[in-house]
């Protein structure tokens, strides 16, 4: 196992496999930067299936014990379940986000295929919020659809929720009720800045404990046990144990000191912070035929890290602008 300079292990790779989606979400892939006329990654530099695992392959060695696969949109990638195939065989968890509009006809093959859990992305359940907050036509009954089709296909789910002040705090409390009596855990999502496009203000940002008691002011909630090294959740039960849920806390109660996680972007670039500015470029050395230069590669980039953005958030680090999340994913 291998550690960083702050003495974190390695132990979650995200994985983002397409660099398009089917919405603009105003948080992630806003239409005014992300519209028509944006140039998308060409096929020529975007990893294929079997770099992927290649990195995958050499990580696990080094400790790594769940990958996620991400976006953009990671439906879209063509053939995802051959990647889901080949990592399947892998001693990994591994797992999946999207938005959930392409689910009811992906889940069925990619559980045959190996994957395990599904995340769902899904903001609100009324139609003018979930339209403002994705930016796209999909109806939010269509995602629905698309977790009750994982349920179905026996995968995990959960829900995640970003909650923005002002837009969408109706749904928290609706998007719990919803869910109780069935095995959905809900998570909820401070707003956070991620890239530069998003026009994030921390006024914006409705807190864990805002979003805590807003359940709680309609169903009485107890804790439950603190999350394992490099979870983020914090979760909570409801009293009468009809359902759980989380909330993550990356701007008011950040938890830099347990991250454990690695993103690969879709264009092969190492990033160690979902906050970073600059990856490292794995493409070329994936291409060539230097034995050991991958695994030298990832140690290096891994044993040199030592971001803890969250704890720093409004220092002037003079790093540049940011990643934009639909790079490398949530």
């Amino acid at each position: 196992m291998i550690k960083d300079r702050l003495g974190r292990p390695l132990l979650d790779l995200r994985v983002s496999v397409t660099d398009r989606c089917n919405y603009r979400c105003p948080y992630c892939m806003p239409r005014a930067k992300f519209g028509p006329g944006y140039a998308f990654l060409p096929r020529s530099e975007v990893l294929s299936f079997e770099e992927i695992v290649r990195v995958v392959d050499a990580l696990v060695p080094m400790g790594l014990q769940k990958v996620r696969l991400t976006g953009g949109e990671p439906l879209l990638r063509r053939d995802l379940g051959q990647l889901v195939e080949q990592l399947a065989k892998r001693p990994l968890d591994l797992c999946l986000t999207t938005n959930g509009a392409l689910l009811p006809a992906h889940a069925g093959p990619l559980r045959a295929a190996g994957l395990r859990r599904v995340t769902v992305s899904l903001d609100a359940l009324d139609t003018p919020t979930f339209a403002a907050l994705s930016d796209s036509d999909v109806p939010p009954e269509q995602v629905l659809a698309g977790v009750n089709a994982a349920l179905a296909a026996g995968l995990g789910v959960k829900v995640n929720a970003v909650v923005k002040r002002g837009v969408n705090e109706h749904a928290v409390v609706e998007l719990v009720e919803a869910f109780r009596g069935t095995p959905v855990e809900v998570r909820f999502i401070e707003y956070m800045d991620v890239g530069a496009t998003n026009g994030w203000r921390r006024d914006d940002v409705v807190t864990a404990d805002e979003i805590l008691a807003l359940v709680a002011a309609r169903h009485p909630i107890e804790p439950l046990a603190a999350a394992p090294l490099g979870r983020v959740a914090e979760r909570w039960r409801l009293s009468d144990g009809s359902g759980t849920f989380g909330v993550i806390a990356s701007v008011s109660r950040p938890f830099c000191g347990g991250c454990t996680r690695l993103r690969l972007s879709t264009d092969g670039h190492l990033f160690t912070c979902l906050f970073g500015s600059q990856g490292t470029p794995l493409r070329d050395v994936l291409r060539g035929d230097v034995p050991g230069a991958l695994e030298e590669q990832l140690r290096s980039v891994w044993g040199a890290r030592a971001d803890r953005y969250s704890e720093q958030r409004g220092e002037d680090s003079g790093d540049g602008p940011r990643v934009e999340m639909s790079a490398i994913g949530g």
